[in-house]
C-alpha cells in the first residue's frame, strides 16, 4: 500500500492542480495533460530525499515546461486561421471551478509575454509564494512582483466588477439556446447588450466567422441570416454547462457540427457569445458526453 512519501502518490495528489495550472497557461487541455505526465517522467527518476517540498518542485516543473510549450504555441496561433478560442474545459452548473479565471480573463492572458502571464497566475490565481515563483522564472523577487503587478493591470479590465449569480447565468444560458434553437430573432435581441460581440473558433475546419463581429445590429443580421437558413434552428443540446467560468451549453448543431457555447453576461445582458466549433478542440467533450457528440467526431 502506499504510504504518504510514496512518489507515485505524492503526485497524483497534486495532479489535478497541476493540469490547472497548465491548462491556464496554454489554454489547451490536451497539451497541459502532455505537460503534466511530462512532468511525471521527470518526477520519477528525481532524487525525492533532496526535495524539500513536492508541490513546489513540480509547479516549477510544470511552468517551466509550459514556458517552453508557449514559444512553439505562439507560433501556431499566429497563423491559425480566424479567431482562436481556448480549450473549452466544461463543469456541471452546480460545480465550482476552484478560481474565477474565466474564458474572458483567459483571453486577457493572451496579450501578455509569457513570463508575465506565469507570474499572474502563480501569485494570483494560485497563491504560490513570491519566493518560489522567483526561483521558477528565474528571477528576482522585485522583478516578479513587477511581472506580476503589469499583467494584474492588463487584465483587470477583463474582469466584470459583478460575477453573473450562477443561478440566472444558467437561465440566460437556456433562454438563449432555445431562441437560437427555434430561430426567435425577438427573444435573441432582448437579451443582447448594444456593445455584444460574437467570436466564433472553427480552426478552418468547419465553417465559423473569420473574425469578431462587433454590435447588436450586425449580431442580429447574423442571427436572422442564419434563421432563414436553417443554420442555427433544430439544434441538438446535448448538455447544459458552465465553461471556463461562463454560462452556456455543448450541442449538436443541423448538419452534424458540435459546438460550446460560452456567454458572456453582465448586468443581466449578454455583452459577448463564444462559439468554439473546432473539432480538434471538442475530442475531449465528445469522449465525456458520448453518444450524439461521439458519433459526430470525426474517426
Amino acid at each position: 500500500m502506499p504510504t504518504t512519501d510514496d512518489p507515485t502518490l505524492i503526485f497524483e495528489q497534486e495532479r489535478t492542480r497541476l493540469v490547472r495550472l497548465a491548462y491556464r497557461m496554454l489554454g489547451s487541455f490536451g497539451e497541459a495533460e502532455d505537460v503534466v505526465q511530462d512532468a511525471w517522467l521527470r518526477w520519477r527518476y528525481v532524487d525525492h530525499a533532496g526535495v524539500s517540498s513536492a508541490g513546489a518542485f513540480l509547479s516549477r516543473t510544470v511552468t517551466r515546461l509550459c514556458l517552453d510549450v508557449m514559444k512553439s504555441a505562439r507560433a501556431r496561433r499566429e497563423t491559425y486561421f480566424g479567431t482562436w478560442l481556448p480549450e473549452p474545459v466544461a463543469m456541471a452548473p452546480d460545480e465550482a471551478s476552484g478560481d474565477d479565471l474565466t474564458l474572458t480573463l483567459m483571453l486577457a492572458l493572451e496579450r501578455l509575454s509569457p513570463l508575465e502571464r506565469a507570474a499572474f497566475l502563480l501569485h494570483d490565481v494560485f497563491a504560490v509564494p513570491l519566493g518560489e515563483i522567483a526561483a521558477t522564472l528565474q528571477r528576482e523577487p522585485p522583478a516578479v512582483r513587477q511581472l506580476a503587478a503589469r499583467a494584474r493591470r492588463h487584465v483587470q479590465s477583463a474582469r466584470p466588477r459583478f460575477p453573473v449569480d450562477r443561478e440566472e447565468g444558467t437561465r440566460i444560458a437556456k433562454a438563449f439556446f432555445e431562441a437560437s434553437a427555434t430561430g426567435d430573432v425577438a427573444a435573441l435581441r432582448s437579451m443582447l447588450a448594444d456593445a455584444v460581440i460574437v467570436h466564433s473558433d472553427g480552426g478552418g475546419k468547419v465553417h465559423a466567422f473569420p473574425r469578431p463581429i462587433i454590435g447588436i445590429d450586425k449580431v442580429m443580421r447574423m442571427f436572422e441570416g442564419a434563421a432563414r437558413k436553417s443554420w442555427i434552428q433544430h439544434a441538438q443540446k446535448l448538455q447544459d454547462l458552465w465553461i471556463d467560468g461562463l454560462p452556456g451549453y455543448f450541442s449538436l448543431e443541423p448538419g452534424g457540427t458540435l459546438q460550446t457555447v460560452a456567454l458572456d453576461i453582465q448586468g443581466g445582458l449578454i455583452v459577448g457569445i463564444y462559439f468554439t466549433r473546432n473539432p480538434d478542440k471538442l475530442e475531449r467533450m465528445a469522449r465525456l458526453f458520448g453518444g450524439a457528440a461521439a458519433e459526430h467526431m470525426p474517426q
